[in-house]
């Protein structure tokens, strides 16, 4: 289908009357999660910015889809059974997981106002209601990656840091390593001019990717494949932990789970794919649930220069501009209603304090609240007070 019809296809519904169990098994919606074509991103990414009221539901639906994969297929019956009994299992070990496991750090990130067990549920309903549904393809033959069983096959050149402090590295296509202590990185002797430029970790660094869109930079850590084309990010995935994290620094970053990465997509260049961080965004992939969850840093830095935070100075200014000005500093994302919003002006001087509390100073103005979900800012408010 041409992308101009698919527009046209889309825009005859109406995703405002939507709720999650429409968004689930909307084919549309389902195409631009799991496939993430640009002309998907561009719609709903526009879509959200006229309706920040339906963020909540879209990322709850979003989530669901996520979980389940993308296969298509008619189920029998006896394996639909098989199937609700596996769900409400894993609910069961998700519980008890839970009770046991110490709770991870989300910076300033609340959650959103549906239980983990209700949307459990949601797609043991899905599974029943039709012959149809989406779920996640069990390859037996996908075995988790370890450092340690892939490397020795690929002769790698590899560097181990046995100190008690970072070891600065420099690659063959002159990107810059910073190995922390008790970590190691392998690459190949051809690194240089292969296809692609990967590097094995098993630990923690920070990466400053010297920019070249036909010869992607991947990082294998574990379960999960990190793909940029040129940027600065950190990954932390040693053997014991419990989570595998990665934090951007600046540019953009793409992050794949190894058991359902496409190795075509993974080596695409020109194009990321899979899961995409920007600055002062860190994504956290839980080993024992395979489930990845972006958050924002507890402090996130200035992205520009220290003196672009001097000019928050705001007397009877629209709002629109403020969160513009924001959103260019910090490089994250506000989401707000910018109709219920558009006379607002905002009296305040934001300089040299720290992002959350900038935050709080407008909406302490405007009488609003703020979440963060997905990476993002939302601004709940009705109006101006």
């Amino acid at each position: 289908m041409p992308e101009l019809d698919i527009y046209q296809y889309v825009c005859m519904k109406d995703y405002r009357l939507f709720d999650i169990s429409d968004f689930v098994i909307d084919e549309d919606f389902s195409r631009w999660v799991n496939q993430g074509k640009k002309v998907d991103h561009d719609f709903w990414n526009g879509w959200l910015s006229q309706h920040p009221d339906k963020y909540m539901i879209v990322a709850e639906a979003r989530r669901i889809l996520e979980s389940m994969g993308t296969e298509e297929k008619i189920i029998p019956e006896a394996e639909k059974e098989h199937e609700i009994s596996r769900l409400l299992h894993t609910i069961k070990e998700q519980e008890q997981f839970n009770e046991i496991q110490p709770q991870i750090p989300e910076p300033r990130s609340k959650v959103i106002g549906m239980s983990k067990k209700w949307w459990w549920a949601a797609a043991i309903l899905i599974l029943v209601s039709g012959s149809v549904y989406f779920f996640k393809k069990r390859d037996k033959r996908l075995e988790r990656y370890a450092y340690c069983v892939v490397t020795p096959s690929k002769h790698l050149v590899e560097n181990i840091n046995t100190s008690g402090k970072a070891i600065r590295l420099k690659l063959p296509d002159e990107s810059v390593v910073e190995l922390s202590p008790n970590s190691r990185i392998s690459y190949s002797n051809d690194f240089d001019s292969a296809n692609t430029r990967d590097i094995y970790l098993s630990g923690q660094a920070f990466f400053k990717v010297t920019k070249n869109p036909a010869r992607p930079f991947r990082v294998f850590a574990n379960e999960i494949v990190t793909k940029v084309l040129g940027t600065s990010f950190i990954v932390r995935s040693f053997e014991g932990d419990t989570v595998i994290q990665i934090t951007v620094k600046t540019g953009k970053v793409s992050v794949f789970s190894q058991a359902t990465a496409n190795a075509r997509e993974t080596a695409s260049p020109n194009n990321l794919g899979g899961i995409i961080l920007t600055p002062n965004q860190e994504l956290v992939y839980q080993k024992a649930l395979q489930k990845f969850q972006k958050v924002l840093l507890n402090n996130p830095s200035m992205i520009l220069s220290a003196e672009a935070d001097k000019i928050l100075l705001y007397e009877d200014v629209a709002l629109e501009k403020v969160f513009t000005q924001l959103e260019s500093n910090y490089g994250i994302h506000i989401v707000y209603d910018n109709e219920a919003l558009k006379k607002c002006t905002i009296t305040a001087d934001l300089r040299n304090v720290p992002f959350y509390e900038k935050l709080d100073l407008i909406c302490k103005a405007l009488g609003a609240s703020y979440e963060v979900m997905d990476g993002q800012v939302v601004i709940e408010a009705k109006g101006c007070e």
